[in-house]
This record gives structure tokens, sequence and C-alpha cells, in this order.
């Protein structure tokens, strides 16, 4: 079964670039604390799930692509109010890529 297209345009996804990224030593699954600068929108925080192929240091100054509708998720301590879209690259739910603009893009560019 698949959703209509009226369901898909209510994924409101995003370009932002991370400000600042550090370990969620708090999370069970090993996960970094984000903000992400998203322009008109404004900076919001994600947990996410990419250490294995990321350092800290590495994510800030990359532009991600995140859903920016879905309620915020307590996460540890740490509110996640968008989640960050990745490609599961391997067998291992760790193994995620980030998804990211071929080109620098303006912050808070909706997807389409």
């Amino acid at each position: 079964m698949g959703i209509s297209f009226q369901d898909f345009e209510k994924v409101d996804m995003r370009v932002g670039t991370v400000i600042k990224a550090e370990v969620n030593s708090k999370a069970k699954k090993p996960a970094y604390k984000m903000e992400i600068d998203f322009g008109e929108l404004g900076i919001k925080r994600s947990s996410a799930q990419i250490t294995k192929f990321y350092k800290p240091k590495d994510l800030v100054g990359k532009q991600v692509i995140a859903v920016v509708n879905f309620p915020p998720k307590i996460i540890a301590d740490f509110s996640s109010e968008v989640l960050v879209l990745g490609v599961i690259q391997g067998k291992d739910e760790e193994d995620i890529i980030l998804l990211e603009p071929e080109r620098k893009a303006i912050n808070g560019k909706r997807i389409s």
C-alpha cells in the first residue's frame, strides 16, 4: 500500500547547515546532538545516530536534509525537533550516510 501525493506533500523537508555537533552521551545508542540552521525557520536541534561515518567536527558546516514538521521527540533528556535524513548503507542501522545537497543551498529552502 502506498501513500497519496497529498500525504507526501505534508512532509516538510528542508535544507539546513549544522552549526554545532557533540556526542549525545545519554542516548542508549551512539548518537550526536546537533544544532542546525534552517534560515527563516531558525535553529533546530536533532539527535542523530550517525556516529559510524562522522565525527562531530566533520559535521559542523555540512548541509543536511531534514524533516522539520514532526513533533519533537525526547531522546535521553534531549528534545530532538527535526529528523535528519540518511541512507542505511550496510546491514546495520548505524551504517548511515547523510543526504545532502549536491551544491550549496540556501538554508531553510524546501525539498521538492
